[in-house]
């Protein structure tokens, strides 16, 4: 077989696996995605996220199909080629760019300091049917074996985004820890702010910016948390991950990863 047909094959083989690949996390991420629109508090912000989440989709599909049939290159006179070579650049570093961000915030997930502070901030996470996701149990767990690993920690929940109940994610919070035994006085309420940055800035005007505070919040969120902690103006943030649920792990990275993108293009 010669070498052109070897390389032949392979891109063949690579091109089919990539697309499989494309098509099979597109599935995944849209059966996640409607699910939660149709569950959550914030419907309108995981309906515009799913809708670049397609898009970054729609390049994955479109790099992965590029190298199996190389349709960009398909045109016939200069132009054309040069233009589909620009689209196949554009598309290639938007898939490349995604892929950096997402194992950027993959690493960041086993990143903690181990050391304590007298205030540990929980991050609140949208409901869904009015309940508490499992995403958010496990940071009600790490925040309660936080409090009884430091028993002058005081814990402030967060979250304002109430459901029809008008129930906040701070609330369900402050409700379950209650029912697990830890004191009233060991916990303060913020379940005003909408926004993880307004949480941050309703936060810091109790405790102040320069005392160190533990923040706990789902392994995969904490990279882009201790960011706008940082930017609210908190300059000791300790980092406390949760341990996320792995059926999910991959559409919340991809949220993550065009939540970053947001910020940037801010």
């Amino acid at each position: 077989m010669s070498d052109r047909k070897q390389i032949s094959k392979a891109r063949k083989v690579t091109g089919n696996l990539l697309i499989v690949l494309a098509a099979a996390f597109t599935v995944y991420l849209s059966v996640i995605m409607i699910y939660r629109i149709n569950t959550v508090v914030l419907k309108d912000a995981y309906s515009k996220v799913f809708r670049y989440e397609l898009i970054v989709c729609a390049c994955f599909i479109l790099t992965a199909a590029d190298v199996r049939f190389g349709f960009f290159s398909m045109m016939k006179n200069k132009l054309q080629k040069g233009i589909g070579w620009i689209l196949r650049l554009a598309v290639i570093a938007l898939t490349v760019f995604v892929l950096v961000l997402g194992v950027k915030i993959c690493v960041g997930t086993l990143i903690r300091n181990d050391a304590s502070a007298d205030h540990a901030i929980v991050l609140g996470l949208a409901l869904q049917d009015g309940k508490p996701v499992p995403d958010l149990i496990s940071r009600i767990d790490t925040a309660q074996d936080y409090a009884q690993a430091n028993p002058d920690a005081v814990l402030i929940l967060t979250g304002g985004n109430p459901d029809e109940s008008g129930r906040t994610e701070a609330d369900v919070m402050h409700g379950l820890l209650i029912e697990r035994g830890l004191p009233e006085d060991r916990m303060i309420l913020e379940d005003q702010a909408e926004t993880t940055i307004d949480n941050f800035r309703n936060t810091i005007s109790m405790i102040g910016s320069d005392e160190p505070v533990v923040l706990i919040s789902s392994n995969y969120h904490m990279d882009r948390a201790v960011s706008i902690a940082r930017s609210a103006g908190f300059t000791n943030v300790l980092r406390l991950p949760a341990p996320s649920s792995p059926l999910s792990f991959g559409a919340n990275v991809m949220w993550e990863v065009i939540q970053e993108i947001d910020a940037m293009t801010k």
